[in-house]
Parts: structure tokens; C-alpha cells; sequence
């Protein structure tokens, strides 16, 4: 191939070659001119650039729009520089911190000097940046050296920029320019303004510079953008149902849980219609885990620092840990569980394994700790007290890949049957360039990488892969699901891990009479019972399927008259194991339908005095109104009928 030539490997596996110095945008104007007025950056040799940047050597490009995550990052970035430049039109002399995009817009920090500012001034702002996105401005990078890089800030007088460059080294430094505004940056951006067409600025907040309490407090505007007006209406819509549907909120209303500043930050109180969902969702999993081969233990809440120490979590995890806990001896220290699977490894050990036992999985729903600071707590899916459906599958090397395969039928089993139906995977790889973040050999983490990578293709999932995400002690794979409001959630991870085994010299005597060492995989469907609650709640908006509900029916009697008869009725449902309460208020029977609905109590069943004479029920469901009248003798049979009919729904 000529020397001025360059091959480009396309997702589809297709290679064509292009004069050097070519960019995505001309590689996609070579597949049609639609797809290159929609491409907003590329990824080109895994990492994301502008699209108008040459391509100097071979590469592997993937062109990125909207629809992809690097394309929506690379929009939201641009976003926050069009921000800048409208807030620098405004406010002269105005400083910047940071500007990155976030899970969904964008935010830059500010430093509005003696200037004022409040969150009225934000429409002003949207519709100078409307002005100068219609301009259709081009972001235009320049490579520049340190020195002038010091210079111009210098000149401007930016303390922040000049503190951001200190940490830079001479011939890595880049300015994008659009319009006119210049800000330091590595990049990417869009091609121009002008594909900004729908502009939100959303909330302002507070933000330490650099996160430092000790420095200035700066002015962080947030904001999100969309390449159609459409979009944004559509967004700002789902924005206020999710605002319906916050968990926190529900979980108020439902009385499932609540927190308490005596008992301390982040440390859920589950109420009993809480601990009855809680419960529901434990045993549903129990069950298809005894299924599945699964034995349960159950493990101390604390274990001691030298536990930790070996498995490496102290050292990686330390900072994130409770104080430790010092006992009158001498050097003797515990801390509160960060994680069950140092003491699923103690199991393990606790007499000698023969091959003939494994694949051995043990399984805790173990309650760990971890000192989140109070800045990051939020509801149930940010504490410091949770509980994981956490277990450990120990097992030859050779039976890794099957393991990881009933894992993987496991998890979709759970996800099914709860409802979430929309979900990719992620295969968590280790950052090679980065070795030293992570424990073990090449050699292990080559043979669990591959493990993964082999099992979800056979499974055919449907994967992305990114490096860096792996835990310390191994890669992994994470079901990122989308909920009824098509937010991404991570919810469940499997690990292969080759190195704590080691750590903990755990073995087994092989076929050859000689010992070895177990692979271990760790799995958690769940994650934690606290955030998957929490999820399903928003995902639910609180009407959970009949099987899971914490009260499943509720008994209204017309009158007092028919106490008697709903209390025997509520008898019988009890004695049955469903769960349900006889509303005994003195309130006319539309108030109690009203509240029943408002509470989503599945079912509400109305007696009066044709009930009580025929001994049959009424029978409401919850959002459907009138769904007849049932004699007393069936009810405990369409009740359990009904109950499997939502359990199974979803399930294939």
C-alpha cells in the first residue's frame, strides 16, 4: 500500500482504503451524505474524536450519532462550551472551571467574580445560546504549546484554567475554539453549533472548586440539549414523571421505608409493608437458586481486618470503609463487612474440597457497609448499610465457561420475570494500560476475560465492551437495563476471579490425585436489595405485580354492619398466607375506593349486604374498576391463580 494511503476498518469487519489524512466525516460522506449529516464525532482506534480530524495511519473508525453514547457525550460537551460562550457574551470577565457532560446534559462550573447571578437570569442565558447556535459556528481544535497555553490564560486572567495546565506536560495541551470563545480542551466536539437546536438550562448549585471544601465555591449551572425541539419536550416530559414516580417519594407514601437521623445517614429503616416486599423478593430468588443448585450461608456483619488485608479489599477499599473497630487486646481490629466474599472463601477452607464437589455455590442475602460520604447518599440507591444477594460459585477451571452460562440464565430469569425487558451488556475488561490498578497475573485475567467474552457469545447477548470498568480482583459482565422511563441502570454483575482463590490458598484434589485451585465466580442478580428496590419502585411506579405486592387485597365493608362478615372473609385470605387488612374506617365506601386505588393495593374486594347474605364478594382491581362478584368459597383460589398468572407473565 502507498505510503499515502490509510486502510479504515469499519464496524461491519468491511476495509476500505482512503488517502492519508482523511476524516470520519469523508469516510461516511463515502457511505451517504444522510448518515455524514448526522455523524457527530467518531470513535477511531477506540478512542472518540472530532470527525473533522485527520486520520494520520490504518485505524478501526466507528462513526457516532445521537443514538450512540460517545455521540451524545461529544453533543452535551459542545453544549457546555456554547454555554460558556453565551455566559462570556453576558458576563465579561467571567471564569471557568470545568465543563463536562454528565449521564444525561451537561454542567460548568462558574466564577461569576462580583457579577450577579441568580437562577432567573437562566432563560437569558438559553436564548443567547439559541442566538449563537444558529450561527452554525465551526469548533475548530489547535494543538498549542504550554508556554502560550500559560500565556493566554495569563492575559485573561484565569486562575483555574492556569491550575488545570500545571498538571499538564508540554505538546498534550489543545484549544477548541467556536465563535468567540477559546477554551482549553481535549476534546472532542461536534462539528458545529448549529446542530444544537433545543436548549434547557435546568438547575444551578453549588460546587467546591476542585471539590476542595478548603476553596472557592463556584456557581454550577446545569443544562441539557437535543438535537430536536421534539427531544427535549419529549425529555422534559418524562423529567416530570420521573419526578411521579421518585422513589423516595413512594416509598413515603407506600410506607415501605424511612430514615432517621438518630439511627445516622444512609441507614434505611425498612416498615413492615417494606420488609414484606423485601421478604417476597428474597424468597423468589431462594427459590431459583435452590433450583439451580445454590446451598445458603449466612456470615458474621463484621470479620476481622486481617480478613480484608488478605482478600486486598482493605487496601483498595479501606478509605471507602467504617472506622475499625479496636477490642481491648492489643492489635486486634474488625471492621463492619464491605464485601461477603472473603468470608465465603473462609467456607471454603473449613475442611478439605475434592473435585468431585464442585462446582460448589454458596449463597448469602449478607448485609456490608461502606462510609459513603453524605454528599453522595441518595434514597435507598446510595447508603452505607445494604444487603446483596450476593454468591460465590467455586469451581474447576474447565467448568468456568458453563457456570458463567447458568449465571447468565439466572440473571435473565430475574430480569424477565420482574418486567425489565430492555437491557444490554457491558464486558468490564481491565485498562491495559493500567495494570497496576488491578491484582493478579496476565495469564489469569487473560483466561477470565476470555471466559466471559466466549459465554456471552454463545448466550447471544447483545454486548459492549469497555476497558477500565473491571473490578481489582477480576473482570466482569453488567446488565445495564432500561426502566419504563428508558433510563440505563446497572443491575446485576457476574465476576471471574483467578486471584482471590490464591490469595486464599483455596484448593481441591484433582482427578489426578494432586491439588489445585478453584476459580471463583461472583454473582449478584439483585446487586443490592436497597437499589433494586428502589429501581423497581420508579420502574413500577409503585404497582408492583400481585405476587410481589406487600398487601395484595384490602376488604372494604359498606357499613359497619358487615364488620363481622369482611373479618371472616379476611380470615380466610389470611389463613392462606395472602396478604391484606379489613379497612375499618368510618368513611363513606367511594373515600375508601379512592384510597385503596391512591395506596395501589391490588385488589379491593367490597362486601355489603348482598355480599354477606349470598356469601360472595365484590371484587375491584386496582385501575381497572368492577371485575365482578366471587363467592367466598373461590376466592382463595382465584386470588393464587391470579398470583401465578403475574409471576409467570413476563417469563417466556
Amino acid at each position: 500500500m502507498s505510503e499515502q494511503k490509510v486502510k479504515i476498518t469499519l464496524p461491519d469487519g468491511s476495509i476500505k482504503e482512503y488517502d492519508k489524512g482523511v476524516t470520519s466525516h469523508e469516510v461516511a460522506m463515502g457511505i451517504s451524505e444522510g448518515l455524514a449529516r448526522n455523524v457527530l464525532a467518531a470513535k477511531v482506534n477506540g478512542t472518540v474524536w472530532d470527525s473533522n480530524r485527520p486520520i494520520l495511519e490504518d485505524a478501526t473508525v466507528q462513526l457516532l450519532t445521537w443514538n450512540d453514547d460517545g455521540g451524545k457525550n461529544t453533543f452535551w460537551h459542545s453544549s457546555a462550551h456554547l454555554m460558556a460562550e453565551a455566559l462570556e457574551a453576558l458576563y465579561p470577565g467571567v471564569k471557568f472551571g470545568i465543563g463536562p457532560p454528565v449521564e444525561t446534559g451537561f454542567y460548568y462550573d462558574v466564577d461569576f467574580g462580583e457579577q450577579e447571578f441568580d437562577a432567573a437570569d437562566l432563560e437569558k442565558i438559553e436564548q443567547k445560546m439559541t442566538e449563537l447556535a444558529r450561527q452554525k459556528n465551526a469548533f475548530i481544535r489547535e494543538d498549542i504549546s504550554k508556554k502560550d497555553a500559560v500565556a493566554y490564560f495569563t492575559d485573561k486572567g484565569d486562575e483555574y484554567k492556569l491550575e488545570l495546565l500545571e498538571d499538564l506536560e508540554d505538546g498534550t495541551i489543545s484549544f477548541y475554539k467556536q465563535g468567540n470563545f477559546t477554551d482549553l480542551c481535549r476534546g472532542p466536539h461536534i462539528p458545529n453549533t448549529g446542530v444544537i437546536k433545543a436548549i434547557k438550562l435546568m438547575n444551578v448549585a453549588g460546587a467546591y472548586w476542585r471539590g476542595d471544601e478548603s476553596r472557592k465555591q463556584l456557581t454550577r449551572l446545569y443544562g441539557v440539549t437535543f438535537p430536536k425541539k421534539k427531544e427535549l419536550d419529549e425529555y422534559l416530559t418524562l423529567l416530570e414523571e420521573a419526578k411521579k414516580r421518585d422513589h423516595r417519594k413512594l416509598g413515603k407514601e407506600l410506607e415501605l421505608f424511612a430514615f432517621s437521623e438518630k439511627v445516622g445517614q444512609g441507614l434505611p429503616l425498612w416498615l413492615p409493608k417494606g420488609t414484606e416486599l423485601r421478604e417476597k423478593l428474597t424468597n423468589f430468588l431462594k427459590k431459583a437458586q435452590a433450583k439451580a443448585g445454590y446451598e445458603g450461608v449466612i456470615t458474621p456483619h463484621i470479620g476481622s481486618k486481617s480478613l480484608y488485608v488478605t482478600s486486598g479489599h482493605y487496601e483498595k477499599y479501606g478509605e471507602d470503609s467504617f472506622q475499625p473497630i479496636r477490642t481491648p487486646n492489643e492489635n486486634e481490629e474488625f471492621l463492619l463487612k464491605p464485601m461477603n466474599c472473603p468470608h465465603h472463601c473462609e467456607i471454603y477452607k473449613t475442611r478439605p474440597r475434592s473435585y468431585k464437589e464442585l462446582p460448589l455455590r454458596l449463597a448469602e442475602f449478607g448485609t456490608v457497609y461502606r462510609y459513603e460520604q453524605s454528599g453522595e447518599l441518595h434514597g435507598l440507591t446510595r447508603v452505607r448499610g445494604f444487603t446483596q444477594d450476593d454468591a460465590h460459585i467455586f469451581c474447576r477451571p474447565d467448568q468456568v465457561k458453563d457456570e458463567f452460562k447458568k449465571v447468565i440464565d439466572l440473571v435473565l430469569y430475574v430480569f424477565k420475570t420482574l418486567g425489565f425487558e430492555d437491557f444490554t451488556t457491558q464486558i468490564s475488561l481491565r485498562d491495559p494500560e493500567n495494570k497496576q490498578k488491578y491484582i493478579g497475573d496476565d495469564e489469569a485475567w487473560e483466561k477470565a476475560e476470555s471466559a466471559i467474552i466466549e459465554a456471552t457469545q454463545e448466550k447471544g447477548l447483545k454486548t459492549i465492551t469497555e476497558l477500565g470498568e473491571a473490578a481489582f480482583y477480576g473482570p466482569k459482565l453488567d446488565f445495564m437495563v432500561k426502566d419504563a422511563l428508558k433510563r440505563s441502570w446497572q443491575l446485576g454483575t457476574i465476576q471471574v476471579d483467578y486471584n482471590l482463590p490464591k490469595r486464599f490458598e483455596l484448593e481441591y484434589v484433582g482427578a489426578d490425585n494432586q491439588k489445585h485451585r478453584p476459580v471463583m465466580i461472583h454473582r449478584a442478580p439483585f446487586g443490592s436489595l436497597e437499589r433494586f428496590v428502589a429501581i423497581l419502585l420508579e420502574h413500577t411506579a409503585g404497582k408492583f405485580p400481585l405476587w410481589l405486592s406487600p398487601l395484595q387485597y384490602i376488604i372494604l365493608p359498606i357499613s359497619e354492619k358487615y364488620a363481622d362478615y369482611a373479618n371472616q372473609v379476611n380470615g380466610l385470605l389470611s389463613e392462606s398466607e395472602l396478604k391484606g387488612y379489613v379497612d375499618h374506617r368510618d368513611e363513606k365506601i367511594g373515600r375508601k375506593i379512592r384510597d385503596a386505588e391512591m395506596a395501589k393495593i391490588p385488589y379491593m374486594m367490597i362486601v355489603g349486604e348482598k355480599e354477606a347474605d349470598s356469601g360472595s364478594v365484590s371484587i375491584r382491581k386496582q385501575g381497572e374498576g368492577d371485575i365482578g362478584t366471587f363467592a367466598e368459597v373461590e376466592l382463595v383460589s382465584f386470588m393464587d391463580k391470579e398470583i401465578e398468572k403475574s409471576l409467570t407473565a413476563n417469563v417466556k
